[in-house]
């Protein structure tokens, strides 16, 4: 068997977006490797038996970035985005299983998304305006009003709209008006009378205050309908039906608070139809009997879930061990993209109460992983945790002490699954393939947990939470797995703050990489995207900032130069801040707050690697 390299984490190509056809005998889903590899997004489409009985194959093939594929009612072609007319700009495409794609729109804009009216010779476009421009000033503007009136500015995003697209003529229509409103989604009903549009008050997120709507539109007259302020954070419209007749169901954070677990809501009155519950729904989906179908991230699995009208409850149909992402239903059966420990994403068919049938041969063992465990443990206080432990291949706890690499998931609404943990972040594999044992915690404020686990971290990060990482440590140090003498810590956006949090508070920790990461609470919240929420986590007292002068951990400080999540000035306060003592500053040009280019994320690989070797040996 080969070592794992750099180049097999981020040239591999992964799946997403599957859907079924109509007739239920066909899966088609796009495919992507990790590592951009040049200035434009990758990803082609693939089309595979829903049965199985052959492997997936390419179709369309343009080297250009082919996304959203959806059935046409008919099951005989795809729509899909694509930008291989002009390479960053998407158009709408339509092929047939066979020959090539016809081209659709020419939107100078480029469109954003679509929505396919079956039987009606038109789809609705969301796109910007075709000549619309960002202002020049950006006016912010503020004035006295009645209570809960907003302030207005001009954005620097260009607001996307709705339009509709005749597919006989090609002519291109309003459809609606939603004033200066950017349409972020839109789903129709299946009967086809009624599109459930969502909106925000303005096309980008900065300062954190756009302010979410739904509302329904008449995809043949524009004539619109308000459903009222929807949770913050809405997504996932999702149509379904019982006796009375269809519903509106979506995905949003759990009320009050800014922080906390995300819910399933029911359209018509916001009520929360997921309360109570101690698992967490991720999507959701319309079965082919028109019932509500969501995923739920349930500790390190992941569950296919039905709701039962009768009794409001979300009844299991499937438990999946690991990851299951991109959930769509037709018929009798669902697609997903699934991830255990031991094998990579593959798109997998079947009945929502399995068996799922995986798509395509799973790949020759051409690699030897490390050995991926199960962890549950109790915090201090005596609440339930969960995480994972990678050993490096062939070894077992028996070989131990190991150095100790605790990696840290971002969010904090995150979670590390029983999935394959390789890639250029999720790199649990690559550490322990040089000799490393990883440890992968999921403290409280994660997902997985229900709502009151995710909101405990509330104005408190870098308190329970890090003792729950410390805790699992000890165990592993109590175990005889990790040597207490060669402990690391890493973590991407909020894990970077956590790792930045951990060197401020012990000196354990004889190497740290902060990736993305927050070092002044109060200055993200003025600068970064989400400012209420990044507020509502943390102030000057959590600030990593506030104590760097304690820190005598060699860092790693590793930044995206066009980041805005977490602006690169975070980066830069922790950088002047530990002067001359041992620390590295990288920035990466052209990056946000994910690296995105394969260059970036092999370099990053290596530099990690090296870092801990030098540092942990």
């Amino acid at each position: 068997m080969g070592k794992l390299t750099a180049e097999a984490v981020v040239d591999r190509w992964v799946p997403q977006t599957p859907h079924i056809s109509p007739d239920g005998r066909w899966v088609v889903f796009a495919s992507s490797p990790v590592g951009r590899p040049g200035e434009h997004p990758v990803s082609g489409l693939w089309l595979a038996p829903a049965d199985g009985s052959e492997p997936p194959r390419e179709f369309a093939a343009a080297g250009a970035e082919d996304r959203e594929p959806r059935w046409g009612s008919d099951s005989a072609g795809v729509y899909f985005l694509s930008d291989r007319a002009e390479r960053g700009t998407a158009q709408l495409y339509r092929a047939g299983l066979a020959g090539e794609p016809e081209r659709l729109t020419d939107w100078p804009t480029g469109v954003t998304g679509y929505v396919l009216l079956p039987d009606s010779g038109a789809v609705v476009l969301i796109a910007p305006e075709e000549k619309e421009t960002t202002a020049d000033p950006r006016v912010r503007v503020v004035r006295g009003g009645p209570a809960g009136s907003r302030p207005t500015w001009d954005s620097a995003e260009r607001p996307d709209r709705l339009w509709l697209l005749d597919l006989s003529t090609r002519a291109v229509r309003p459809l609606g008006d939603f004033g200066s409103r950017h349409v972020v989604e839109a789903t129709l009903r299946p009967d086809g009378h009624t599109l459930a549009v969502l909106t925000w008050s303005v096309a980008d997120r900065e300062p954190g205050l756009y302010e979410p709507g739904l509302h329904l539109v008449d995809p043949a007259t524009g004539a619109r309908q308000e459903l009222g302020v929807p949770a913050l954070e809405t997504e996932a419209l999702t149509w379904w039906r019982d006796d009375s007749g269809w519903r509106l169901a979506y995905l949003g954070i759990t009320p009050p608070g800014l922080i906390g677990g995300r819910a399933v809501f029911d359209a018509a009155d916001h009520r929360n139809l997921t309360a109570g519950m101690s698992v967490c729904p991720i999507e959701l989906a319309r079965a082919g009997d028109d019932r509500l179908l969501a995923l739920f991230a349930e500790g390190l699995d992941t569950t296919i879930r039905r709701l039962d009208p009768g009794s409001g409850t979300f009844a299991e149909l499937r438990r999946a061990t690991g990851s299951l992402l991109d959930l769509s239903a037709s018929g009798d059966s669902v697609a997903v993209v699934g991830s255990s420990a031991t094998e990579p994403e593959a798109v997998h068919c079947g009945p929502p109460g399995g068996p799922l049938v995986r798509l395509g041969e799973p790949p020759r063992h051409e690699i030897r992983w490390g050995t991926q465990e199960r962890l549950s443990y109790r915090a201090e206080d005596g609440l339930e945790l969960d995480g994972l432990l990678v050993l490096p291949p062939g070894r077992t706890r028996a070989d131990g002490p190991f150095p100790l690499v605790t990696l840290v998931h971002g969010g904090p609404y995150d979670r590390f699954a029983d999935r394959l943990q390789i890639g250029w972040f999720r790199n649990g594999q690559w550490l322990a393939a040089a000799g490393f044992a990883a440890f992968l915690p999921n403290p409280r404020g994660g997902l997985g947990h229900g709502h009151a686990f995710a909101a405990s971290v509330a104005g408190d990060v870098g308190g329970a939470e890090f003792t729950d990482l410390l805790t699992g440590i000890d165990l592993l140090v109590e175990a005889g797995v990790a040597d207490p003498d060669r402990l690391g810590i890493a973590g991407g956006s909020h894990g970077g703050f956590v790792a930045a949090w951990a060197v401020t508070q012990t000196d354990r920790f004889k190497a740290a990489v902060v990736n993305a990461g927050i070092a002044d609470w109060p200055l993200l919240a003025a600068t970064g995207e989400c400012g209420r929420y990044d507020r509502a986590l943390g102030g000057r007292a959590n600030s990593p900032i506030a104590y760097a002068d304690r820190i005598a951990t060699p860092v790693l400080i590793v930044h995206g130069e066009d980041d805005t999540n977490v602006p690169l000035s975070q980066a830069e306060l922790l950088h002047h801040a530990l002067g001359d003592r041992p620390h590295e500053f990288v920035v990466y040009p052209r990056e946000g707050h994910s690296l995105r280019e394969r260059g970036h994320q092999l370099d990053y690989l290596h530099r990690i690697r090296a870092w801990f070797s030098d540092l942990l040996a």
